[in-house]
């Protein structure tokens, strides 16, 4: 008989289950608030139990015969549960209360007191949990904020919570990425104030599609810029703990990631993203001409063209399109000749996707979906203002960020495209060891040493 899901592991669940459908990424985030939330709550209402009780769910209690330092236990068993709604500014959230049966003293759960429902419990249990750093001192003081002195949860309770949260984060930084395959890396990073007495700095962040084309959240990290050696030092740290360098790398025109790719990803190619590009383009250009010129821009990489159509991807269809830049450059330079000039340095980076698969061209040409779920992180922390800590920062990136990757689309992987990314890791990163030629004079000498 296989053993009955507890409430925490049915919200996990519930969760995850969230990012398989194709709602829109900002409801699915709210959703997942409010779910995480519920899950906070029932992971310390059952620790609680657990506490009161002296043992964990399905563990028997220790005999009269056990010896060593087994806690205390209490009689009683668990006997199901029964549903408790409490008040947050999302609306009224009910979570599983447990309920106990031949105990020979009342349990009566601190979390739920009679404050509970007037105020935003929840939403201070997130805070405490995943902005101020999961310190046992601030879970405490939250919850005494939220619920009052009396409802004040042990320091064995709460601490049974943090240690939770940060061993399933600490193990995913440590993780190995040997098995990790990725034909698409796409890095950005997102600014936020973790220090007192400094400004904004940035979170890097990097995601992939491997090579069954699936979507995976490879790395995040705080530093206190975004220069070479710092994104350096990050990708050298994937590198290392196995991670096998991509086909195609897709950031914007950072200096700093252009030049550490170079020093540490060689032989990757390098996608700029067409986003950024478009944006840094229109940012030279009048606002009246500007939609004219971002839909030109856009027509330059419309490979769906009846000219460019029918040209598979490869060197062929790079050359058309670098040509139509050259049109456009035409059409625009002499009014704008700093937005062509912006475009014309950047001309060789913004055409290496068209060496993938067809398929994928809309999806690796840009890196805008890691940077829509940034934007949605900076306005969940906007009524924040600064984070008590860089532990604290991170910690929240990576559970927004940790959670949207389940909902990111992976790719679809035809036989065509297959055979395209294989060719391309031939030549890319495997590339055939080159025989050493053997000459006649070679031979004489060899013989002669003899």
């Amino acid at each position: 008989m296989t053993a009955r899901v507890s409430p925490k592991h049915a919200l996990r669940a519930e969760i995850d289950a969230l990012f398989t459908g194709d709602r829109d990424l900002a409801e699915v985030l709210e959703d997942v608030a409010r779910l995480g939330a519920r899950m906070i709550i029932q992971t310390a209402v059952e620790a609680e139990v657990e506490a009161f009780l002296g043992r964990a769910r399905y563990q028997r209690a220790a005999t009269a015969g056990d010896k060593g330092d087994a806690p205390a236990v209490r009689a009683g068993h668990r006997n199901g549960y029964s549903p408790t709604t409490v008040k947050s500014t999302a609306g009224p959230i009910t979570v599983q209360r447990p309920k106990l049966r031949g105990t020979t003293e009342k349990f009566a759960s601190r979390l739920f007191g009679t404050g509970v429902t007037r105020t935003n419990a929840l939403e201070s249990l997130v805070i405490a949990s995943f902005v101020r750093g999961l310190s046992v001192r601030d879970v405490e003081n939250a919850l005494a904020d939220a619920l009052g002195p009396e409802a004040a949860l042990s320091k064995s309770t709460v601490s049974t919570i943090c240690q939770a949260i940060r061993t399933e984060y600490t193990a995913w930084c440590e993780r190995e990425l040997s098995g990790v395959l990725l034909d698409y890396l796409f890095l950005d990073a997102s600014h936020f104030k973790m220090h007192t007495n400094a400004g904004t700095e940035p979170v890097l962040a990097a995601w992939g599609i491997t090579t069954d084309g699936k979507p995976v959240f490879v790395g995040l990290a705080a530093a206190a810029s975004e220069s070479t050696d710092a994104w350096e030092d990050f990708l050298a740290g994937l590198l290392q703990r196995g991670l096998r360098p991509p086909l195609l790398v897709i950031s914007d025109g950072a200096p700093g990631i252009i030049a550490a790719c170079e020093l540490v990803l060689g032989r990757s190619l390098r996608q700029r993203c067409l986003i950024h590009k478009s944006r840094n383009m229109l940012s030279k250009i009048s606002k009246g001409d500007q939609k004219a010129a971002k839909d030109d821009f856009w027509k330059v990489f419309d490979t769906t063209v009846p000219e460019l159509q029918d040209i598979p991807p490869g060197q062929q269809l790079v050359e058309a399109v670098q040509e139509r830049i050259d049109d456009f450059a035409a059409t625009w330079g002499k009014q704008y000749p700093a937005a062509v000039k912006a475009i014309l340095t950047d001309r060789q980076s913004l055409t290496p996707y068209l060496r993938f698969p067809v398929e994928h061209h809309k999806r690796i040409r840009h890196s805008n979906f890691i940077e829509r779920t940034f934007g949605e992180t900076r306005r969940r922390v906007k009524v924040i203002g600064r984070f008590p800590g860089e532990t604290s920062c991170v910690s929240l990136v990576w559970a927004v960020l940790d959670r949207a990757a389940r909902g990111w689309r992976g790719f679809t992987m035809t036989p065509a495209a297959l055979r395209t990314l294989h060719d391309l890791r031939r030549a890319l990163l495997e590339p055939p060891t080159q025989i050493r030629t053997v000459t006649t004079a070679t031979v004489t000498a060899t013989a002669d040493a003899a």
